[in-house]
This record gives structure tokens, sequence and C-alpha cells, in this order.
């Protein structure tokens, strides 16, 4: 039935997203009409999604009030519910929005890709600020649709890929910007993920939808479909489709894609001013399904030249079990063969004192820097602990540097150039933390620094690789028309389907 509704600047040039008061945000009169809070104020926060990564979320906000909860699994949502027990609860967002819109300034949302445009745009209509966990959505017409509406209605946003924000990622520009590997024509980014089931070929006989679960909620702007728990022989994480292995499928989620590449890839995207690729294509898929992503695959992405910067070729690597292979690299050095993990407790025995110790993070830090001391001490662990196969390699004439999934352990190749190495001038300002950086913007701040004008067009070209996984042969974009030029079937992915009473536009 259809429902019945009763900004510091962290880049340069057309990044910007909005110009400052002289003043400062929130010092003009007009600014404090439009709801802007004293930097002293809390913002009243409500949550879209409570279980699962949602946990996470709404504990990186809870520095301020979290006034109201909205999950459609009860079960999923337990913990949050009892923990704010005095937050009223929902299963349908748009009537949270309807009976709490005037006590909520800002919302969090958690929820499976395909709703969240829908729920995203909801909210902005109403003046809210919104959070919105990455890959943002799942089609490019949405991307553009939520970076219109953000500037539309004024509100700050922030997409949940927190390697944006952090300490790395800005190293890894500013080491590239200095020339420290010379002109960048190639990257190389892979992941473990999958760890869900991808790649299956029948979906399992019905099941009794649980008590707990809004099913038809869930479902949101997609077709019905049959609730099922997933049969014997299953590979288990959860029922078929929820709580967890929905990222698997092409018509809820964005495959590894969605799951990581808005991490991963952060950093080549912001240190290479990446724009729109002028081709995409999937060049090997391992485990093929009609409604799954494949179980394995690589997707080349050709940006042409930008500005001073040649033109690049970058490939994407997922499925995979140890680092790739790549021509040149020294063995044993990319993040994933390289001992020890963020926030990895020092060896036993290690060297303690000034000399081992990491150097003072920097504001909003979050993934450990490099250190040289701190990484011989961990590479003289006798059981060192290896890191999952996550990160990223860039390719100079000069040089080569590789970083991890959120930027942690910005280096250069071979390691042994980081023994005396220093970095190179601040270029860009430091984050205050991935969190806090909407919550300022949100009280009249400067823009988070994965705001909706950045993240869209990252995720944008993104999304052409989720496109290249479902078609076969290279495809060719032309942004400037929001088109792929040599496939038109393959338009049809550019945009969702909406179920009767769930369209936006």
């Amino acid at each position: 039935m259809e429902y019945q509704p009763t900004r510091r600047h962290f880049f340069i040039g057309s990044l910007f997203a909005g110009a400052v008061p002289a003043a400062g945000f929130g010092s003009s009169p007009s600014l404090k009409m439009l709801g802007y809070k004293s930097p002293n104020e809390k913002l009243n926060i409500a949550a879209i999604g409570a279980g699962g990564k949602a946990n996470s979320d709404i504990e990186g906000c809870a520095s301020e009030n979290i006034v109201a909860l909205c999950d459609v699994d009860e079960k999923q949502a337990a913990g949050k519910f009892k923990q704010y027990e005095s937050a009223p609860k929902y299963k349908d967002f748009r009537k949270m929005l309807d009976k709490e819109a005037k006590g909520i300034d800002a919302v969090i949302i958690t929820i499976p890709d395909v709703m969240h445009a829908t729920a995203a745009m909801w909210c902005m209509e109403r003046g809210k600020h919104v959070y919105v966990q990455k890959p943002l959505v799942r089609t490019i017409w949405e991307a553009r649709q939520l970076r219109d509406a953000a500037n539309k209605y004024g509100v700050a946003t922030q997409m949940g890929n927190q390697g944006y924000s952090n300490e790395g990622t800005r190293q890894a520009a500013e080491m590239i910007w200095a020339g420290e590997i010379g002109n960048v024509t190639e990257v190389h980014a892979w992941t473990d993920r999958p760890i869900w089931p991808q790649g299956l070929t029948s979906i399992p006989s019905q099941d009794a939808v649980p008590s707990t679960l809004d099913w038809d909620m869930w479902l949101g702007i997609s077709d019905n479909r049959p609730f099922t728990v997933g049969g014997a022989g299953y590979p288990n994480r959860g029922n078929f489709y929820q709580p967890f292995n929905w990222r698997g499928f092409y018509d809820f989620g964005c495959g590894a894609l969605g799951d990581m590449a808005c991490h991963i890839l952060g950093a080549p995207n912001l240190a290479l001013k990446l724009g729109a690729p002028t081709s995409v294509e999937c060049v090997m898929k391992e485990g093929v399904s009609d409604f799954m992503f494949p179980k394995k695959s690589i997707i080349r992405f050709d940006f042409p030249a930008r500005g001073s910067m040649p033109a690049l070729k970058l490939f994407w690597y997922d499925g995979l079990k140890e680092t790739p292979k790549i021509e040149g690299v020294p063995a044993g050095e990319l993040l994933g063969d390289l001992p020890g993990r963020r926030g990895q407790r020092r060896p036993a025995g290690a060297q303690t004192g000034a000399a081992a110790a990491p150097p003072p993070r920097p504001s909003g830090y979050v993934g450990r820097v490099f250190d040289w001391d701190t990484y011989m001490a961990v590479k003289a662990d006798e059981n060192p602990q290896i890191p999952s196969p996550d990160g990223s390699l860039f390719i100079g004439d000069k040089g080569m540097i590789t970083t991890g999934t959120y930027g942690e352990q910005t280096r250069l190749l071979p390691v042994d150039k980081m023994r005396d190495y220093k970095m190179p001038g601040q270029l860009l300002t430091r984050s205050p933390g991935h969190y806090r950086d909407w919550i300022r913007a949100a009280k009249g701040g400067d823009p988070a620094c994965s705001n909706f004008n950045v993240s869209a067009p990252f995720v944008e070209w993104m999304l052409l690789g989720v496109i290249a996984l479902r078609t076969e042969g290279k495809i060719e974009y032309d942004a400037s028309k929001m088109r792929i030029t040599n496939n038109v079937a393959a338009n049809k992915y550019l945009k969702p389907t909406f179920r009767k009473g769930w369209s936006f536009v």
C-alpha cells in the first residue's frame, strides 16, 4: 500500500562546497534562524538502522543526543533499542520523520544500499542533515539526485567512507602532488571481499517471516519476493538476504565494490583528482550468477588526462586471498603482506620507549601512520599477524606509493626509502575525525570531507564498475549526459526501478 505522508575546506578548486562568512558560520542571525547551532549545543540525531554497522555509526555520534531509532528488525536492533530505552522506536522511517521531525536535527542512515537514496531524500526534504553509509547509493542517478538535493536544501552531508578523513589519505595526496613518484599512470587496488555469499545460482524455497521483521519495509523500493532463510547447505551468515548477505545481490547491494571501494579507492580518488572515466571493463570474473555478483573479479577503469596529470589506468581486484602479484613491486611489501594490523599490540620483547613509539597522532587521526621504528619492531616479531589483503598501489614514472584500506601505513616502496623520509609540507587541512566532521558541519561549520559534492562524483565512477560486472565487454561513458554510449541496454542500470508508492520524484 502506498504510504501517504500526513561547511575549513578539505579540498581545492572546484571541490569548495560553499563560502564561509567573514565572522564564521553561525555568526549572523540569518544563519541561526536556519537552524545552525553553536558548537557547544548538541544535535538531536535520529538513526535509520540500529543493528549491525549502525551500532558503530550511532556510537560515533553519541556525543550528541540520540533521540529516535528506526529499524525494520527488532532482533537486530535489540542492543541499541535497550541502550536508548527512552528514545521512541519505529520500523517505518517515514512515520518516524512525520511524528518526530520537530525534534530531529540530523539523521544517520545505515541500511541496505537499495534504500539509502530514498531514506536520505525523505530526510533532506525535511531539512535534516544526513550521514549516509557507503557506497552512498546503488545507482548513478541516485547519486546525482542526492547531491542536487543536498545543495537545494542546504543540509550538511557525509558519506560513511572513514578513510577520507584519515591522515594517511592526505599524506598520499601530498606525496604525489610533491612529485615524490613522478607522473602516476597506473593504480592497483584490492580486497578480500566478499566475505558473504556471492555467485549462487538458485534461490531456496519460501519460509515464514520472523515476527520481529517487517519484510515489506525491508524490501522497500524493491520488487516483492518471498522471504527465505536459506535452506540446507547455504553458506549461513544470517538469512538468505538479510541481515548481512544483501550486499551480494544485484537488487539490494553493490557487491565488494560497494563494501570496500569507497574506502580503498578514496586515496586514489583524492590524490589523482579522478573525475569520470572514459571506459570501464570487467576483464575477469569467476562464479557468475543471474541475480548475484560474481565470487571474484578484476575491473579496469580508464581515466583521461586531468590538468597536468596524465591518463590513468586503474585496476580493481576483489575476492583475493592474498595481495596481487604486480610487476616491479618488492615481495612482501604491500599491505596484506606487511606484518601487523592497525592497533596491533607491540610484540613481546620488542623495543620500547620514545625510539619505538609511534609519532604523535595528528588531529582527527584514524588509522596508523607509518613509522620506521614501529615497522621494524613489528617486523622482528617471530609470529607476526598478517593483515587481510586490502590496499592500493600508485605506480609513477619515478617510484611507487602504497597505502591501506583507510589510508593507513602510507609509504614509499621499497619500504627502505622510509627510513629517513620526511613527509612533504601539508597542503590539505586535517579532519577532526570522521563523525566530528559531519557533526561540525551540521552545526554550521565547514563542509564535511566526504560531503555529497565530493562523494557523489566519486561514487558515480565507482558504480560504473558495478555496471561493468553486469555486462559483457567494455562500456564507454559520457558523464555530461549520464549515458553509456556503446551499450544502450546497459543504461537500464543507471537508475533504479521503484515499487509502487516508493518513488521520490
